[in-house]
């Protein structure tokens, strides 16, 4: 979880432009900012003579019109969505209806999640028209990508690896902004730091997130951020230990000092995650009440 505050003003973002970031890589940035997307949901065109389309983002008339110019009357070869939560997903479907290309990526999922995250609910009417399996892949004219099961942030989270450039597109699983909310009961810790440590193992040179900037040094960001994680768990294990049986905001108050209070109830969220991870590892109780306790 990190601070809503970027570090220039909104309205100066280039949103609707297909911005270049590498011979085969250009983004396009939604107009979708919020405490939770940061600058917006960043949309990828992977290709040169034909294209991809990753995390094609919310369904607004104006980005569905920025995405048809950087197409630029290139055949689409796919609709490639990380995750259904519906600032990635929704426009896939219009987006499908005006060019004709197959949905290819992460399998449906529509959940209830009591969580505050009004930007987090499930996109119910995804329909993919090829579900990829960890490892599967799909390609162009000289790209190829390759679907990463990265469970954690959700249980259906996919990356996507060029494997021409060495890059890997990380939807919401590790950000250029912040840490990702692990909500339950969707979101499991456990998962989160399974896929985090695969990603440590890869070999990949440069992230491309769905929010915040591409990380050119992207192993030293995910052991900093399996570290974090790390560390909030031993945070949470001292505050029970050190005031006995708690509820979730009186941690949060605590550990979230300098965090925008507005972000409080999604820090919960990532609370609540360890919290189910540690005690189905033995190490806290769940008590009656909403209270948890160190055993």
């Amino acid at each position: 979880m990190g601070s809503m505050a970027p570090p220039f003003d909104l309205a100066d973002l280039p949103t609707g432009v297909a911005m270049p970031l590498s011979p085969m890589v250009a983004r396009v940035l939604a107009p979708n900012p919020s405490p939770f997307t940061f600058t917006g949901t960043q949309t990828y065109v992977v290709g040169s003579s034909d294209v991809a389309v990753i995390d094609p983002g919310p369904d607004e008339a104006d980005h569905l019109t920025a995405l048809t110019a950087a197409i630029a009357g290139r055949p689409l070869v796919a609709i490639v969505c990380t995750h259904t939560h519906r600032d990635h997903s929704p426009a896939a479907q219009p987006l499908r209806a005006m060019t004709g290309a197959p949905v290819i990526g992460c399998a449906p999922l529509t959940l209830e999640d009591d969580g505050p995250r009004a930007d987090a609910a499930f996109d119910a009417a995804y329909r993919p028209d090829r579900i990829l399996a960890d490892g599967e892949r799909l390609a162009g004219e000289g790209w190829t990508l390759e679907a990463v099961a990265t469970p954690g942030h959700t249980s259906n989270h996919l990356c996507f690896a060029l494997v021409e450039e060495q890059a890997l597109f990380t939807g919401d699983h590790v950000m250029g902004w912040s840490t990702s909310v692990i909500s339950p009961p969707d979101g499991d810790m456990a998962d989160y730091m399974r896929s985090m440590q695969r990603l440590l193992e890869r070999q990949d040179t440069i992230y491309y997130p769905a929010h915040g900037e591409p990380i050119d040094n992207p192993q030293r960001l995910v052991r900093g951020m399996i570290g974090h994680r790390k560390q909030r768990e031993g945070q949470i294990l001292r505050f029970l230990e050190r005031n006995g049986d708690s509820l979730i905001p009186d941690m949060v108050a605590e550990m979230y000092k300098g965090v925008d209070p507005r972000l409080h109830p999604a820090a919960g969220r990532s609370v609540l995650a360890h919290l189910i991870d540690l005690h189905q590892r033995g190490l806290v109780a769940n008590r009656q009440d909403n209270r948890w306790g160190a055993l």
